[in-house]
């Protein structure tokens, strides 16, 4: 597996495997630059300028806060100018498609184009349909893949990459944080360290090239993990917390889920999202609103210095944390209120954050750590209910990875508080195990055989009334026959399991033999024991489309019967249809986006 690790920019003191997800547009719109140089770069800029360029980021969680999403959605740049938010996120995809093919020529020594390339898009599992869609789309737009060859893309669920990858670890690639009882004469913490040490250094020595870095995976699965075995995988990234729960089934060593996917927006972004409370706290909501506005590079300044103190936070540190506040803060926060920063921080309730002569906040420890307390109980919180549910008993390991995971006041939280339940393991790179993993399941999709669906999806159909079962509102009589409207036929209920190629079929008839397109209403809800349609949990979610056209031949009978078939065990829900009567394919499609 190579990983590309050459990327403009890259902040002092953290280490740059990862890009911030920050895109800049010129004023007219067009794209102009990715991550840490959209970042470096627009900061750069004449402030008068600056109010004209359309600067985004932390843009990925929206697709997942926004709860009506379709291709209109809208996302709000650092000037407060609206631009569509796929195309944000195409032009994103296009840059990595550039990137990604720009390297592999160079590396190889001859040109290598699109078509030669399966691309792999990884989304939190916790994501809904539509975010899931939407994904595909932007790619479509930025032409990894096309709606006519839609199998040169695979979405990925990020816990899963994970989970395969983690499966593959060796001993020696990991941090077992259980192994607390001192190893010759070190305190667990030492060889923790050491082994860091130890880490880095076989990275170092396996840089064969200035921007690959190449991961040796022979001697697969080591000993410990055998048939029927079930760990967990907790990954922390910046936006959301997503749990999976997996056993193993050899001798193929197959992956089947054993629990819906879980977790929720408790991503590291909450930590920062806490330091803008702690801001406005001491200078006042308003002057902070306004500051953002009126200054917003200097605003995105002040954000990089507290993420590098953000990841200097360990739960011994006994010295505070400085953060450079930038010289217009000071010179704003004089000309709006009148009086200086450090008159602010003075006068405010808040003690444990200080001026210090050299023009920083300085924060105490306990402050820092105060910071992360609420997102860290949120994921704790979450991660006992799951330990309480009866599928999750027995459980081995606990693969802690993601970006975040490598935050050591969540590691010691996590450890505290699960290791007497099973053992607490992070990956070296922690960070890119997931990036790993998606390579893995790109090369090999089958490896999840079982998932568990999330929700129950079906479509209102019309029963036999009977009398006692069915409330008398939702009776309707048509030529005699006495009907029941409004029910819920389900396709799959919520957390049952679907093996990877299972379908659920339906047969469909147009209403009248000339009907071209049937179109039909896809609800969902996150109960299993649902009945109507109009049941206060259910929502319509999407439509099924059934495109007739082109099957039509001259004997067709009166009554034509469709056959549907929908497969839920994938990462994306899937359909096909089939006219009985003369078994050609008919077009179908699910579209959770526009409807």
């Amino acid at each position: 597996i190579f990983i590309i690790r050459r990327w403009e920019g890259g902040d002092p003191g953290v280490s740059n495997q990862k890009t911030p997800t920050t895109i800049l547009l010129t004023p007219d719109g067009k794209y102009h630059s990715f991550g840490y140089a959209a970042r470096d770069f627009y900061h750069d800029l004449d402030p008068n300028d600056s109010k004209q360029w359309l600067y985004f980021e932390k843009f990925k969680m929206n697709l997942h806060t926004t709860s009506n999403l379709t291709i209109e959605t809208d996302l709000e740049a650092a000037n407060g100018k609206k631009v569509k938010a796929i195309e944000i996120f195409a032009c994103a995809l296009m840059f990595f498609k550039d990137h990604a093919l720009q390297e592999l020529s160079d590396q190889a020594g001859s040109q290598f184009g699109n078509p030669d390339v399966r691309w792999v898009i990884t989304v939190p599992a916790i994501w809904k349909q539509p975010a899931k869609q939407f994904m595909r789309q932007a790619a479509y737009k930025a032409g990894l893949a096309s709606p006519d060859c839609p199998e040169q893309l695979i979405i990925a669920l990020e816990p899963e990459a994970a989970s395969i990858y983690c499966r593959k670890l060796r001993l020696h690639q990991m941090i077992d944080l259980s192994a607390k009882d001192a190893a010759n004469g070190y305190s667990a913490t030492e060889t923790l360290s050491s082994g860091i040490t130890h880490a880095k250094e076989c990275t170092r020595r396996n840089r064969q090239s200035r921007t690959f870095l190449v991961e040796n995976v022979i001697g697969e699965i080591w000993s410990e993990l055998e048939q029927g075995d079930r760990y967990i995988v907790v990954d922390c990234g910046g936006g959301t917390v997503d749990l999976t729960v997996h056993e193993v089934k050899l001798p193929e060593g197959h992956l089947k889920e054993l629990y819906k996917a879980s977790g929720g927006p408790y991503g590291s972004i909450g930590v920062d999202f806490e330091f803008e409370k702690l801001l406005c706290k001491i200078f006042g909501e308003d002057f902070i609103e306004q500051f953002k506005i009126k200054r917003p590079a200097a605003w995105v300044d002040l954000m990089i210095a507290f993420e590098s103190r953000k990841r200097a936070a360990a739960p011994g540190r006994i010295n505070p944390l400085n953060i450079n506040l930038p010289f217009s803060f000071i010179d704003y926060y004089k000309k709006f209120r009148g009086h200086s920063v450090e008159h602010a921080l003075r006068k405010s309730s808040v003690n444990f954050v200080k001026w210090s002569s050299q023009g920083m906040l300085r924060m105490n420890p306990d402050a820092m750590n105060a910071l992360f307390k609420p997102t860290v109980d949120h994921i704790i919180q979450h991660l006992l209910n799951l330990f309480q549910k009866p599928e999750v008993s027995g459980l081995k390991f606990l693969f802690l990875v993601g970006g975040f995971a490598e935050s050591p006041l969540l590691q010691q939280a996590i450890q505290s508080n699960l290791a007497d339940r099973c053992r607490v393991i992070i990956p070296h790179d922690v960070g890119l195990t997931i990036l790993k993993g998606a390579v893995l399941f790109g090369l090999d999709p089958t490896i999840i055989k079982v998932r568990r669906s999330p929700l129950t999806y079906g479509v209102g159909v019309l029963n036999r009334f009977v009398e006692g079962r069915h409330p008398t509102e939702k009776l309707l009589v048509k030529d005699g026959t006495r009907w029941c409207t409004d029910v819920f036929d389900k396709f799959i209920t919520a957390d049952q399991s679907v093996a990877l190629g299972e379908t659920v079929k339906r047969s469909y008839t147009p209403a009248k033999p000339s009907q071209m397109v049937i179109v039909i209403n896809i609800y969902c809800s996150e109960n299993d024991n649902v009945n109507f349609i109009t049941d206060a949990s259910v929502k319509k979610c999407g439509t099924l489309r059934l495109d007739l056209t082109g099957t039509d031949s001259p004997s067709l009978p009166a009554r034509r019967e469709i056959q549907t078939l929908m497969q839920f065990g994938d990462t994306e829900i899937k359909a096909m249809a089939v006219d009985i009567a003369t078994s050609k394919c008919v077009k179908a499609g699910i579209d959770f986006l526009n409807y």
